[in-house]
């Protein structure tokens, strides 16, 4: 034990993979449909193996945070500037309003009771699971003109107070948004998520683990019977004929020899076509062009799914029904995914610059739209690393630049910046997907491993004073984070369902982006039967993130 224990302490590298190895089996544990996940399992387990009396070099840690709050901004940029505008001003304003009243929550609260701007930090990052207050905070305060000893303790009082107030942020919201104010408000979620599907005709959401059976669009050969409406018109006619339905000819066989059909290409009797459309329209329609064939050469021809990123200006802020009338012959939409989720859609859906459209086709005409709407994303495991080091470093820069308020220096920090600038680089990816590619696997890296390394290395740190500091500060402090996390949710819903007059299914959705409650949206998805609420969590959740960010050094400063 003392060679395990000498090892660790001259190789803290060691201590830290065991962090995360301990902390990601914590993170797992289930209690029902609750648990610690992956932050605060690294942290308990930095703060158990840090009675070791482990020193790591805080540098590590910084090193990561960039990491973390680049590939933070990096996915959230494009919904973030998206936000900014004029249609989005009912999320923004609910966005705001919560952020705000959680920045006036905590520091009353930390006033009445006496917190210093450590406790203070910590009691916010924990009630709104936004670990990276954390670290904003925390450079801030070691930037405070305080003796070593008392800036040490209120960087120590952080981790104390984000573990206990986690446990109300995760635990209590996420029933409290899901299960009771719901019931609060006198809302149905299922019967408002019907509604509203109803009205967006979209299908309903499978069930966890499997996918529907059902599959919405169908091709089939037809044999062009004589004194059929489809003989002797060409292709174009044809299609048109269906209208407002969408129905293509993918292929012909005349004469024994298959052919590629051309708008004008003529339809005879006895022609073999492959057609293509919705199942209710060919059902409905299919006789119209002919009798259905066995044709196996005939339907045997590639069909592609690509990913798309819509980049052309002139297509964004227009409906799924207007791009497709331009540039969607051939072409059939599987996917939305905007701001790293996957949303629902309908004809009337307004598409923003970088969307993700994942289109199926004929492999000639997904690549024709793929090129008419933006860039086609093909897969790949290379990261632009030169991207990624130039934009932590350009926003390094930025964030070192301080600010005097009066006495006040006021500054971003180096990761501030590092934030700032992963949400300009990430926009400027959506607009010129040429270059900046992070693929997932790897945004996933900086996202999760940074942040957990991270947050580890606070607990290996703090470790040594963290039971003091808890006995400390004392079971009060379970008791005001429950209501540094709730009253802002509780603001932010009345002000949306009566003020702003939001459909609840949206609404819900929006609170839980807003307060970057992830889990929160998964709980309510449940509760609603549906995936509608996503709708409104993008752009909260992007805001959300950039402004509880800011209030780490916002906290410090009303606090010291």
């Amino acid at each position: 034990m003392s060679f395990f224990v000498s090892a660790l302490r001259e190789n803290p590298e060691l201590a830290i993979f065991l962090t995360l190895a301990v902390g990601f089996v914590i993170g797992r544990i289930r209690i029902g449909s609750f648990s610690l996940g992956n932050v605060v399992g690294t942290l308990l387990a930095g703060v158990v193996i840090g009675q070791l009396d482990i020193k790591v070099d805080p540098l590590v840690k910084v090193v990561f945070f960039d990491l973390f709050l680049f590939a933070t901004g990096y996915k959230v940029g494009p919904q973030f500037f998206r936000g900014l505008k004029k249609n989005a001003g009912p999320q923004v304003a609910l966005t705001i309003v919560l952020c705000v009243t959680s920045l006036v929550t905590t520091v009353t609260a930390a006033r009445i009771m006496g917190y210093d701007s450590g406790t203070a930090a910590g009691l916010m990052a924990g009630a709104f699971t936004e670990s990276t207050v954390i670290g904003t905070a925390g450079q801030t305060i070691e930037r405070l003109d305080l003796p070593a000893e008392e800036k040490q303790r209120q960087l120590n009082n952080i981790p104390v107070a984000y573990a206990v107030s986690y446990l109300v942020g995760t635990g209590f919201v996420v029933w409290f948004l899901s299960s009771l104010a719901p019931r609060l408000l006198k809302v149905n979620l299922k019967e408002e998520s019907r509604e509203l599907e109803a009205t967006m005709n979209v299908g309903r959401r499978p069930e966890l683990g499997g996918q529907s059976a059902y599959r919405e669009w169908d091709l089939r050969a037809l044999q062009v019977g004589e004194g059929a409406p489809a003989a002797n018109r060409s292709v174009a006619d044809v299609e048109r004929s269906f209208a407002p339905e969408r129905v293509f000819v993918y292929r012909v066989r005349q004469k024994g020899v298959l052919v590629e059909p051309e708008p004008g290409s003529i339809l005879r009797p006895g022609d073999a076509v492959v057609v293509g459309a919705r199942r209710h329209v060919m059902l409905a329609n299919a006789a119209s062009v002919g009798m259905e064939i066995e044709d196996r050469e005939l339907l045997d021809f590639p069909i592609a799914a690509m990913d798309v990123v819509l980049t052309d200006r002139r297509l964004a802020d227009l409906t799924l029904a207007e791009v497709a009338a331009e540039h969607g012959r051939g072409v059939v939409l599987l996917k939305l995914v905007r701001g790293g989720e996957e949303i629902p859609f309908a004809p009337d859906t307004v598409l923003n610059r970088g969307d993700l459209l994942r289109l199926a086709g004929a492999k000639t005409d997904v690549e024709r739209a793929g090129q008419a709407l933006g860039y086609i994303e093909r897969p790949s495991s290379e990261t632009d690393v030169v991207f990624v080091g130039l934009g932590i470093l350009a926003g390094g820069l930025v964030g070192s630049l301080t600010l005097m308020v009066g006495t006040l220096p006021l500054s971003l920090t180096a990761s501030g910046g590092a934030l700032i600038m992963g949400l300009v680089f990430g926009w400027l990816r959506s607009v010129r997907p040429t270059f900046g590619r992070i693929p997932e696997p790897a945004l996933w890296v900086f996202d999760t491993i940074g942040l957990a390394v991270f947050i580890g290395v606070v607990g290996l740190n703090a470790g040594p004073s963290f039971v003091a500091g808890l006995k400390q500060m004392g079971p009060s402090l379970l008791i005001v984070g429950f209501i540094v996390a709730v009253t802002p949710h509780v603001t932010a819903l009345l002000f949306g369902r009566y003020v702003l007059k939001m459909n609840p299914v949206i609404l819900f959705g929006a609170c839980s982006g807003a307060g970057t409650v992830t889990a929160a949206l998964r709980s309510i998805q449940d509760e609603a039967e549906s995936k509608l609420p996503v709708l409104g969590y993008t752009v909260p959740y992007a805001i959300g993130n950039i402004l509880l960010t800011a209030w780490g050094p916002v906290i410090v400063m009303l606090t010291r």
